[in-house]
């Protein structure tokens, strides 16, 4: 996933968002798998995040894409 952010926001407070937000839209339209998962952990904890240059922005979506 390529993501642009605030310049104010630091990479770990946007995974932060993305997951979150992620995680309650799966559960909202997947309700059974709450059975799975009861305590809705979907991810782990780790993270990773990585900038580029803007020049390389279609370089890094068709990396992703081709994953």
């Amino acid at each position: 996933c390529v993501v642009g952010i605030s310049l104010t926001m630091s990479p770990g407070q946007a995974l932060q968002i993305l997951k979150g937000v992620s995680s309650r839209l799966f559960f909202l339209h997947h309700e059974k798998a709450g059975l799975r998962y009861p305590k809705h952990h979907l991810w782990s904890p780790g993270k990773f995040a990585a900038s580029i240059g803007f020049i390389q922005v279609d370089k890094a979506c068709s990396y992703v894409r081709n994953q």
